[in-house]
């Protein structure tokens, strides 16, 4: 078979060339930039700042080596400015930190009291802030942070599959907070 014939099986291959080349550090460092601006809704200055934050702690862990984890860094880097990460049984930790997420988007989250109790379910109460949220156009993105920790972002509804597609290039497991 040439070149220029038709492969059904092979159709998108010429897309391929020089696939080889690709620089790991560059593309880790772009799905890291993009995430940030996807969790940073209308403030691309604290997504700069983020990254500037991200790309030193990325290279202090070693960039693109084994023991460099990109996700960690972006956890850090966001956590309590465009993300929370509490411990699971801290209900006012993580009322406290997805009040101050929506409220960064102008959304109020009404839990139904001032103060959930403490033995409130942090996955109901994560669903509570989702359907706040949904509502004025935003997904809450919610990661299993570990055994004891939970995490959430926020981002455009319009930007759903964006955050699926950069999650998973990032190794990110999340899913929507409903």
């Amino acid at each position: 078979m040439s070149a220029d014939e038709f492969d059904p099986d092979d159709n998108f291959a010429h897309g391929l060339a020089g696939v080889d080349d690709i620089d790991e550090d560059a593309a880790t460092e772009q799905l890291a930039w993009q995430w940030l601006l996807l969790v940073n809704p209308d403030d691309e200055d604290g997504a700069h700042e983020q990254f500037a934050a991200w790309q030193e702690a990325w290279l202090a862990a070693g960039g693109d080596g084994d023991d460099a984890d990109p996700v960690a860094a972006l956890a850090a880097v966001t956590d309590w400015r465009s993300s929370v990460q509490v411990d699971v049984d801290d209900i006012a930790a993580l009322v406290d930190g997805l009040v101050q997420l929506a409220a960064r988007v102008d959304v109020r989250i009404d839990f139904g009291s001032d103060e959930p109790a403490d033995d409130a379910d942090p996955e109901s109460l994560m669903g509570e802030a989702h359907a706040a949220l949904r509502q004025h156009g935003f997904t809450l993105w919610v990661w299993d942070a570990g055994s004891d920790k939970s995490a959430a972002w926020l981002a455009y509804r319009r930007d759903d599959d964006a955050v699926r597609t950069l999650a998973s290039a990032l190794g990110l497991p999340v899913r929507a907070g409903a």
